[in-house]
């Protein structure tokens, strides 16, 4: 078979994605709803494995012993512990100051605003794919990069801001004349960078200057929300192009970048009072071991600098389903022959000083148990 020279000379170097038809989020077959998914904090947990009884124990003594001597307890999980219907029991766990930093993916967010906004998220990849509406929906791809182009002007991440749009209900834009304004009298202020892709986004996509409201009906099912409610640090740790905000007309990586720079810094903060603290990561295997081997290289590095102590005495609980290749982890890692050596998720927090604990449970039901755990302490 002869190449198809003619196609292949008119085939772009770049897609543009201002292009993309997108649809209303209304019209998506979605496979997941608040009202079927929440699970309550005063109802009785699922059953654990017995294996996991004593590590919830410990965690909970582990958390109640950190926040009594002011070190911080940090939260980095994926999206399937908030799909799962964890969103009331991490708001009650901030509300009693058990958690002092939440972290997720891009994903994570996502599905949050979903929920907040719809009361149901998720859907069929494989399908949609197909079809070429995966991730094509209007108002996640739209309000997402509102809430981020706000966020910018004021040196909001994208947990912030996100946050702050949900709880108040939408933002508002300055005139496309104040931002040009400020552009040109100081185009060398750390916020023009920000104001320029504002601008940019209101000339090409006519957005509206004033206040632009979006009702969450469901900000209850929100961790960011909430989290911006208790003030409670929320930081997001996206990948560019892993989201389905990418598959938008707006889409702007720039934008993305640079409330995800914020985060990675403001995560880095958290890493910084963890003497004596706890980590949970829940069902994030490449977000959570990757983001925090960095931050806690970054915190240890301006220690050193400064004639301090690296990080010390902290405890580390990872949750998946996974068996954890069934090696034990408080061992150290294995030899590069054995398959366990290739999860990242054990491997790199074990790495990562303290003492880690690998737990194979669910992972809704791990933060159920250890929530009343809690209460009971």
């Amino acid at each position: 078979m002869k190449p198809d020279t003619k196609n292949a000379k008119e085939r772009p170097a770049l897609l543009d994605l201002k292009q993309l038809k997108v649809c209303p989020l209304a019209q998506r077959q979605s496979l997941t709803k608040v009202e079927e998914i929440l699970i309550s904090p005063d109802a009785a947990p699922a059953p654990c494995p017995d294996s996991a009884t004593a590590i919830l124990h410990q965690c909970a003594h582990k958390i109640r012993a950190a926040r009594k001597h002011g070190a911080n307890v940090l939260l980095m999980y994926g999206a399937h512990l908030l799909r799962n219907g964890a969103a009331l029991l991490v708001e009650r766990m901030m509300a009693r100051g058990w958690i002092t930093h939440l972290a997720t993916n891009g994903a994570g967010s996502i599905h949050d605003w979903e929920y907040a906004f719809l009361g149901r998220s998720t859907e069929s990849v494989q399908q949609n794919v197909a079809t070429g509406t995966f991730g094509a929906w209007q108002e996640t791809g739209r309000n997402i990069h509102l809430a981020l182009l706000a966020g910018g002007l004021v040196n909001e991440g994208y947990g912030q801001a996100l946050g702050r749009f949900i709880a108040e209900d939408g933002i508002t834009l300055p005139t496309e004349q104040s931002l040009a304004q400020q552009v040109k009298a100081h185009p060398s202020h750390p916020l023009t960078p920000a104001r320029a892709d504002l601008l940019q986004a209101m000339r090409n996509h006519k957005l509206p200057s004033g206040r632009i409201e979006v009702a969450h009906r469901w900000k209850y099912a929100s961790i960011f929300g909430q989290a911006f409610l208790h003030d409670v640090p929320l930081t997001v740790h996206p990948g560019i192009g892993y989201d389905i905000i990418s598959n938008h007309p707006m889409f702007n990586g720039a934008v993305i970048g640079r409330a995800a720079d914020l985060d990675f810094r403001k995560f880095g903060a958290a890493v910084e009072g963890l003497d004596g603290g706890v980590v949970l990561s829940i069902g994030s295997a490449i977000m959570g071991p990757q983001v925090f081997e960095k931050s806690l290289s970054c915190v240890n590095n301006l220690r050193l600098q400064r004639g301090r102590s690296i990080v010390h005495d902290h405890t580390i609980y990872v949750v998946d389903i996974q068996d954890g290749g069934n090696w034990n982890w408080t061992q150290g890692e294995p030899p590069k022959a054995n398959p366990a050596y290739y999860l990242r998720f054990c491997k790199s927090f074990s790495r990562m000083g303290g003492t880690m604990q690998y737990v194979c449970c669910d992972n809704v039901t791990f933060v159920h148990h250890v929530y009343r755990r809690l209460c009971q302490l």
